[in-house]
């Protein structure tokens, strides 16, 4: 063994935010990312895209989940050889940065909007995307998540929206594109509609509204009432129509009579047979009938507002009425829902508007005018209820949907907007998406395959100022228009697109020779981002070789929400255009809650800042917290959890790198020595090293099939075994004074486990492994190193069996001291173990069990009578941990030998003259005096013993 310190010296109290800090520090000086993309340029591309951010707000704890994953493979694949090009990108785009621009300027609406200016708000929209990038910077580089900043591409750039028009006219060149007078889910406080994905991102739970039962007279049948049900009584001003099922069995019924007396007349009331349940009072039926009975009866119109040109509030029949809930006879009101539109158009039954664009009722509704829609519920049911017209009313709670954005409760409305008929392809993306290897499984078929087979058509267009303008034209004449490019419309190509100065460009009708304008519609935010596999190179203008080379992506990952969002968005695109999917393998991850479960919001106070997070505990905890949770679930964050992590896992694999770098450098360890062949290693080498083999085959099979459950918790397994069972097995080894054969082995099987370790660990832990890995390696740097690679020459199954069997033994054998009430310090003579253990394994359970001997037997036994010198020795054991813990009270370095002074009375004179040298060797003692020096302060034992030590000279 040689004499030199090759280790820097490492304290086992770290403080991993502090080391990261340091680690940070390092890769700057060394500009460690960039020489990590030069070490792998010209390997095989590994392609990840990077789903973009909006940069007008800074990052929350839920982007550090994805981000995490990212990461994990991106270093992962360049560990592989791969060339991972980490290419960043910004989402720049939509009513993400109107809403923050239009708060601070304490505007609201699009009116106050325009009265401003378009062109002015605009530029502050271009203004607020590059507010915090410098935020989002520091945030990727404080968690480890390396993407390349100097190379993002831009939704806002000419270049981007160019390469998105020609996508939106390849879809227009094959009749994909339309546009449509259809009810869609719509904003009133944005102003605008949102496409059928938007809407499902904004859904929340346990939202009352009113439940209200109505009473519509029939003209033509005295004092007889058809009964419909609602939950939005706003639209009653709106109705048209009354639907039932034509083959439903329906009933007219009236309450019994509770004799004479009475001279009101006896109110009927017509609802399905299978509503029976929700009449108050005891009724009987005087007829049963189908639907079909019903048609075309005309009925009284509630309100007396916007009366229609053609003929309207008769019953009609349809083929969406059902008995599950409700009356089974159905409000219709055309403009407020997508069955009531399309039946009405059928039956060329007028549409009328009773509520805004701001989802306020019109003027000529004059009882409620001006009232938003939501505000108006209570006043038109007190209307109705004066007039004798409300039959039952309750409160619900339901799910309901919210602006994914602004928070404000949605409505269904009629109105034109453009279209993208994604129903044309729809077999083609349930195919496509099928192809995928979906993590978790059951996303592909459930949570994304139900979306797709319920697939509408895609609402593009939004009636808003700040995105991708359409590029398309219209003449009064009919003619329509899409270009593809700036040049098309004899604009330089780096002209800026955007509105106000995009709406001025007119173009010459090729059918009349009049003049064409934009519509002034500006392109759903999703359509920017799930263009960007082609988009971000300017494709089909420039970048077509990058372009061939990074699509379809290798892997892509984002939370579950995305299904809706941007994994639709490029499925969607991607099929339409490429007739494929845009992405090979997905990681639908889950939602991040508090240590209770409980939702993140501002209102329950439990919003965590991740920089904070990262600050107390390191970033490292928080992305191994993400990586051994079950993925594709709700992921529990907070301190309790981290505190976990940092002391469960990360201190434990720090201590052994502790303990092995103290007693390295005391011993001169050189990773240089001639390696011990490992058929002649210990059979603890052996299995340490078996089960390191099996590991690496593990961590990189299940990462290379996207599993990182499957790599991280068996890592965090191999960590507690290398600490509780391997280093405390072989503590002696490493304490011991002489430097033979067997203290060689332990040091170069320690020393190969941590460096394969930091190397394993090092995408899931870049800065831990970091650490490690430059001070085991001489300062190299693990993210230029190669990922392990089993070679099955160290693999042992049999005796990873049979150390598994002896570790088991060990488990019963100190169950039995427990319940016998025997310390493990006391030795016993022997425990009796069925079948047959290597001469090897047996001494292993002997010592973890304190027994002499370790026997064969039929069961399981084990000998709890104490013997006068098994009793002796058990208090030579109590002694060893008392003076144990006296060096650590006197401040010593481990390695510091001692003089151990004992003055004892009773039983203790007898177990120095039996176990003075055990004692000696197990505490470093040069040398046991008893004797009692007054100089030394020492520490009393009882009544019967005093020790006392210094450090030798």
């Amino acid at each position: 063994m040689q004499t030199e310190k090759r280790f820097q010296e490492v304290s086992p109290r770290v403080h991993f935010p502090d080391l990261e800090r340091e680690v940070m520090a390092l890769w700057a000086e060394e500009d460690t990312f960039r020489r990590s993309l030069a070490h792998r340029r010209g390997g095989k591309p590994f392609v990840f895209y990077e789903g973009p951010p909006t940069a007008n707000g800074r990052p929350g704890t839920h982007h550090v989940l994805a981000r995490a994953f990212k990461d994990l493979f991106g270093r992962y694949q360049t560990m592989k050889g791969r060339y991972v090009e980490r290419k960043a990108g910004w989402d720049t785009h939509g009513l993400p940065v109107e809403l923050e621009v239009e708060k601070k300027l304490g505007v609201s609406g699009k009116q106050q909007i325009e009265d401003f200016g378009i062109e002015e708000f605009n530029r502050l929209c271009r203004e607020s995307v590059y507010e915090y990038v410098s935020d989002w910077r520091a945030f990727s580089e404080r968690m480890a998540f390396w993407l390349d900043y100097d190379a993002a591409y831009w939704t806002l750039d000419s270049d981007y929206i160019q390469s998105v028009w020609w996508a939106l006219k390849s879809i227009w060149d094959r009749g994909l594109i339309y546009k449509g007078f259809k009810v869609a889910p719509y904003c009133p406080r944005c102003a605008t509609p949102l496409s059928s994905h938007e809407l499902a991102q904004g859904y929340e739970d346990d939202v009352p509204d009113p439940s209200v039962y109505v009473r519509f007279r029939l003209k033509q049948q005295p004092n007889t009432f058809l009964l419909a049900w609602t939950t939005t009584p706003w639209t009653l001003p709106g109705n048209v129509a009354l639907a039932v099922g034509r083959d439903l069995d329906y009933v007219l019924v009236q309450k019994r009579s509770t004799g004479a007396g009475s001279s009101e007349p006896v109110e009927k009331l017509i609802l399905a047979e299978a509503r029976q349940e929700l009449l108050q009072g005891d009724y009987e039926v005087l007829k049963r009938f189908t639907g079909q009975e019903l048609l075309d009866l005309d009925y009284e119109p509630l309100f007396p507002y916007l009366p229609p040109e053609q003929r309207a509030f008769y019953v009609i029949d349809a083929d969406f009425v059902s008995t599950a809930e409700g009356t089974g006879v159905v409000h219709t009101a055309a403009a407020y829902g997508a069955d009531d539109l399309r039946v009405c158009q059928e039956k060329g039954i007028p549409i009328r508007h009773t509520v805004d664009l701001r989802g306020r009722m019109v003027p000529q509704v004059e009882a409620f005018a001006g009232m938003f829609v939501k505000d108006a519920d209570p006043y038109i049911i007190a209307d109705l209820r004066e007039r004798g017209l409300v039959y039952r009313e309750e409160q619900i709670r339901h799910t309901y949907p919210f602006c994914w954005r602004c928070g404000t409760p949605l409505i269904y409305y009629a109105l034109d907007s453009w279209y993208v008929q994604t129903t044309a392809v729809k077999d083609e993306l349930v195919a496509n998406n099928l192809a995928a290897n979906w993590v978790p499984a059951h996303v592909r078929t459930g949570r994304m395959g139900d979306w797709l087979e319920h697939n509408v058509d895609w609402a593009i267009s939004r009636t808003r100022y700040w995105g991708t303008p359409l590029p398309f034209w219209i003449c009064s004449c009919g003619e329509r228009r899409c270009v593809a490019s700036a040049e098309e419309l004899g604009l330089p190509p780096e002209t800026d697109l955007h509105r106000p100065y995009i709406d001025a460009v007119k173009l010459p009708c090729r059918k009349c020779g009049g003049q064409m304008e934009r519509v002034p519609d500006v392109l759903d935010g999703w359509f920017d981002s799930g263009s960007m596999p082609f988009a971000q190179r300017g494709y089909p203008r420039t970048g077509a070789d990058e372009f061939q080379q990074t699509f379809p992506a290798d892997f892509i990952t984002e939370a579950q929400d995305q299904t809706r969002g941007w994994f639709y968005s490029l499925l969607a695109i991607s099929t339409l255009l490429f007739r494929q999917n845009a992405y090979r393998n997905v990681i639908c991850l889950g939602m991040i809650v508090d240590d209770q479960g409980q939702k993140m919001s501002k209102s329950r106070g439990n919003i965590l800042d991740p920089t904070k997070l990262f600050d107390q505990f390191g970033a490292d905890a928080v992305r191994w917290h993400f990586f051994v949770s079950p993925v594709g679930e709700d992921q529990r964050l907070g301190p309790k959890t981290l505190q976990n992590v940092v002391r469960q896992f990360l201190l434990t694999l720090w201590n052994v790198y502790s303990f092995f770098v103290t007693y390295a450098n005391i011993d001169g360890f050189s990773p240089e020595s001639p390696e011990v062949p490992l058929s002649q290693r210990p059979v603890l080498d052996r299995w340490l090293l078996s089960r390191l083999d099996h590991l690496v085959e593990t961590v990189d099979h299940d990462l290379e099939h996207y599993d990182v459950n499957g790599a991280a918790r068996p890592l965090q397994a191999f960590v507690e075994e290398l600490s509780n069972w391997y280093v405390r097995r072989s503590r002696r080894r490493f304490w011991k004074s002489e430097s033979d054969a067997d203290k060689l082995s332990a040091y170069q099987t320690l020393y190969q486990t941590l460096v394969s370790l930091s190397r394993l660990l090092a995408p899931f832990l870049p800065f831990v492994a970091e650490s490690l890995h430059r001070n085991l390696c001489a300062g190299a740097s693990v993210h230029l190193a190669d990922f392990p690679t089993a070679s099955g020459s160290a693999q042992d199954a049999q005796l990873e069996q049979e150390m598994a069997e002896a570790r088991q033994a060990v488990v019963e054998g100190l169950a039995a001291r427990d319940s016998a009430r025997l310390k493990v310090r006391q030795p016993l003579q022997s425990v009796t173990l069925p079948g047959e253990f290597r001469p090897e394994l047996a001494a292993i359970i002997g010592d973890e069990l304190n027994v002499k001997e370790v026997r064969s037997g039929p069961q399981f036994l084990l000998d709890t009578e104490i013997s006068e010198e098994l009793r002796l020795e058990g208090l030579a054991r109590d002694l060893i941990r008392r003076v144990q813990d006296l060096r650590k009270q006197s401040g010593l370095q481990i390695e510091d030998r001692i003089v151990l002074f004992l003055a004892g009375a009773g039983d203790w004179p007898q177990v120095i003259s039996h176990f003075g040298g055990v004692v000696a060797a197990e505490t470093l003692a040069r040398e046991v005096v008893e004797q009692r020096p007054p100089e030394l302060a020492g520490a009393e034992i009882g009544e019967d013993l005093w020790i006392g030590l210094k450090r030798a000279s």
